[in-house]
């Protein structure tokens, strides 16, 4: 038997399942044609105009019409107006428009009279330096030398002379009499203790302890600690040493009491009272004065 040879069928290239489709010639789109990218006229007017601002910004930038000269300083009750402007000195002759004001006013922030300060410019030449002074509440007087202190005890300005601001003449006078506060100057705080009994002290009237006198005085001393003197009916009533924990400064409104209920009716005839405590205190009354006594009579003499 002859065997015919097998021949294989060609495998068909083309997709033979349904659903398939032939791939689709491309289209070509359109060739877009974009601008010319030369300089047009919109273009070149705003380049100019940038140069034309640079010019002028490197102008005033270096122009002497612009540079610093003049202060305006406010707010300056208690501040030495030299110190400030000691503290601007190398800010001088520089053009406002590349003058930082942050480092100017980080340095008046220094001052001890100074709590908070702006600095801001004022064409063509000027800075405005407004200043926000501390709070002065006391005259703390050690001596002869008069310094104003704030709510924390900070001691920040010296009145000198004979000249005293009328926000000043109306404050609270304490004084210190005590060794170690001979020391005290510009800068230093007071011991809390002491600031609280001093403004609690300081801010009684004569009426709050039922006294006829003109005014108080707070006066503090080594031997007795805090005192107050009725001027001028003379009587001086001793509150005594204060401590942060043993002996507080929260005991002086019921000294005040003590006080009020001890000079009630004798205030004419004290001269010293002790307040140990808000129910403890004692008095000593003045020497009577004695009477005056007439010169014997000159023999011979005529009546």
């Amino acid at each position: 038997m002859t065997q015919r040879p097998t021949t294989r069928r060609p495998v068909s290239s083309r997709p033979s399942g349904r659903g398939q489709v032939a791939a689709r010639p491309m289209r070509r789109s359109r060739r877009v044609r974009r601008a010319s990218g030369g300089l047009s006229p919109i273009r070149a007017g705003a380049m100019l105009g940038l140069l034309l601002a640079g010019a002028a910004l490197y102008g005033v930038a270096h122009s002497s019409a612009f540079t610093f000269t003049r202060v305006d300083l406010r707010g300056a009750a208690f501040t030495d107006t030299a110190a400030v402007d000691a503290l601007l000195v190398d800010a001088r002759q520089r053009n406002l428009f590349v003058l930082s004001t942050r480092p100017l006013v980080e340095r008046l922030r220094t001052l001890p009279t100074v709590a908070n300060a702006a600095v801001t410019v004022r064409l063509p030449n000027a800075l405005v330096v407004s200043l926000k002074e501390r709070e002065a509440i006391l005259v703390w007087r050690v001596g002869e030398r008069r310094y104003l202190a704030d709510p924390e005890g900070n001691l920040f300005a010296r009145m000198d002379g004979d000249v005293v601001p009328e926000e000043v003449a109306a404050l609270p006078v304490v004084e210190d009499r005590r060794a170690a506060s001979a020391g005290l100057s510009i800068g230093r705080r007071l011991e809390a203790v002491d600031r609280d009994a001093a403004t609690r002290l300081a801010s009684l009237r004569p009426s709050d302890v039922g006294s006829a006198s003109a005014r108080l005085q707070v006066v503090i001393t080594d031997a007795s600690g805090f005192l107050v003197h009725a001027e001028p009916v003379g009587w001086r009533a001793v509150f005594g040493f204060y401590t942060p924990s043993l002996r507080t400064p929260e005991l002086i409104p019921g000294q005040v009491r003590l006080l009020r209920s001890l000079l009630l009716g004798r205030e004419a005839l004290i001269d010293r009272i002790v307040l140990a405590s808000e129910i403890d205190g004692t008095y000593t009354t003045r020497e009577p004065a004695s009477p005056a006594t007439s010169p014997a009579p000159t023999p011979g003499a005529s009546p």
